[in-house]
């Protein structure tokens, strides 16, 4: 007959004091909860998840309080942007939790992969997660199987908020309604009823910006000089950067228009913010706003920032010559050198900048010329202009009014836009067709890719028909600042004038022995030095 099975009870340990006594301590269950209140639902607050969940641990006597972890308005698809999620994680790895609360998956997160991390990690540890909605321990047998169904939903349920939202967005931008982020976009308010207004005080910011520029002056003299004078940048900060006067330059929303869908977010948990090159269609609105700057300054400013970039113009410099000299031996452009800076023989020279451009090797054999001679080389051609200023204004009033005209590009460009509609509905069609009926590949790839090329050639001949449109408005802008110059100038020159400078040479040409000055009329007149 087998032996009968002792079996021997080992009692909770006791806890002894200090003074010997004996106190029984039974371990409790620490215990914290996670909250989370979105944008979508204002009527759940913060504040009433916080008091709920520290009065249900507290009922509980086997409970001991821990924490309340708590994110507001934080994305659920997104654990590195909530602060206390991850606050709670670590304190639960620091073994400072044994058991979080959060009322829902989705409330927790949803991204499934996260969660299922999280989730495993603290399982790990020994901590457990409990839904209270689903009635959900993951530390139980079979708890993870089902999370895993359940997150899955959870992410589901968000990647259809998200195309909700983009869908909303887009229909938005189709019926042509504008919504500008002000906070940090300077020259813009909004009004008691949330309509977009002009912020006059951070207007002029913004016009000097673009008056600068188109004075001859660098997107860098142009930051050295806002920060000189104290201005605030869009952010609120003594200091700007380089790119914000470049992006402030080529904004279209500063002529009142708003182009929409610049960017867009491809992955919906990721929310990593790409730029559309065309992958979207974009939606441009004419007038959807108040105008800081006339749509012809805009355009003579897009205009100016590809002749830069095509001449390769990034000095920092205010001298007004800059970018205006070219050599008429190489097509370089003439720099600045200062000769004898700390004595009184102090001089400024211009010199191509090609000439001694490879070591050891001339390049160019054009001389030399100080700015002096320039100076007074402009001061004579002017003075030639005016002598037959009312023959010249005569000229330029006929050339605005006969030829200066954008109505063939603003034709040619509304055709195009209609073709490009076009082309990219029978492309879609065709995509579609093939994804669902059984079709010769080799026909449909030549098909398609005759589609995609025609494609390709009107998107190209339409961003050449917008920039000979930008271009000639710039021209009409500046021809009709060159009349009400040349008509308001009282007397011929005796000095150097900056500003008639700025506002009336394109360019200057160097000969040995001239100089060509080409008005932005498109007189020519040479001056030898």
């Amino acid at each position: 007959m087998p032996t009968a099975k002792k079996v021997r009870v080992i009692p909770v340990a006791a806890n002894f004091t200090t003074d010997g006594t004996a106190a029984l301590k039974f371990a409790k269950l620490r215990v914290a909860a996670y909250a989370r209140v979105s944008t979508i639902k204002q009527d759940e607050s913060l504040e009433a998840q916080t008091d709920y969940y520290e009065k249900y641990i507290n009922a509980k006597s086997e409970w001991e309080f821990s924490d309340i972890y708590a994110d507001e308005a934080k994305s659920g698809t997104q654990t590195k942007t909530r602060d206390g999620f991850n606050r709670m994680i670590q304190d639960a790895v620091d073994g400072k939790i044994d058991l979080i609360i959060s009322k829902s998956i989705s409330r927790f997160a949803r991204n499934t992969l996260d969660t299922l991390n999280y989730v495993r990690m603290l399982k790990n540890k020994g901590v457990g997660v409990y839904f209270e909605t689903l009635n959900l321990n993951t530390l139980d047998n079979g708890g993870e199987v089902l999370l895993t169904i359940l997150a899955a939903i959870a992410q589901d349920e968000s990647r259809c908020i998200s195309d909700n939202v983009k869908w909303g967005k887009r229909k938005r931008m189709a019926d042509g309604k504008v919504f500008i982020p002000t906070k940090n976009f300077l020259g813009f308010k909004k009004d008691d009823d949330g309509n977009i207004i002009i912020d006059e005080r951070e207007a002029k910011t913004v016009r000097l910006i673009y008056k600068l520029f188109l004075d001859g002056k660098t997107p860098i003299y142009i930051r050295k000089h806002l920060e000189e004078q104290k201005i605030l940048s869009p952010g609120g900060k003594e200091n700007w950067q380089t790119n914000t006067i470049l992006s402030i330059l080529r904004n279209e929303k500063y002529k009142g228009d708003a182009l929409l869908q610049k960017c867009y977010v491809p992955d919906y948990l990721t929310k990593k913010v790409v730029k559309n090159d065309g992958i979207l269609k974009q939606y441009y609105v004419e007038g959807s706003h108040p105008a800081i700057i006339s749509p012809d300054v805009w355009d003579m400013t897009q205009v100016e920032l590809r002749r830069r970039q095509e001449n390769g113009v990034q000095s920092c410099g205010d001298n007004p010559l800059t970018g205006k000299i070219i050599c008429g031996e190489c097509g370089g452009l003439f720099g600045s050198k200062v000769w004898h800076s700390t004595s009184k023989y102090r001089r400024t020279i211009w010199r191509c900048n090609e000439k001694y451009k490879s070591k050891g090797a001339k390049n160019c054999d054009l001389p030399h010329f100080y700015e002096d001679k320039i100076k007074a080389a402009f001061v004579d051609a002017f003075n030639e202009l005016y002598r037959d200023k009312d023959s010249v204004l005569a000229t330029l009033q006929a050339v605005l009014s006969d030829v200066l005209t954008t109505k063939k590009y603003d034709e040619k460009i509304e055709d195009l836009t209609v073709e490009h509609e076009r082309l990219c509905a029978e492309i879609k069609v065709m995509i579609n067709r093939n994804a669902v009926t059984v079709q010769n590949q080799d026909e449909y790839e030549q098909q398609s890719g005759e589609l995609l090329r025609r494609l390709k050639v009107t998107e190209d001949s339409l961003k050449e028909q917008t920039e000979s449109q930008q271009a000639r408005s710039a021209r009409r802008h500046t021809a009709q600042m060159f009349i009400d110059a040349l008509r308001n100038q009282p007397t011929a020159l005796i000095e150097f004038d900056e500003g008639l400078w700025n506002l009336m040479i394109e360019s200057v040409t160097v000969q040995v022995g001239s100089l060509e000055f080409r008005f932005k009329n498109g007189l020519g007149i040479t001056k030898t030095i």
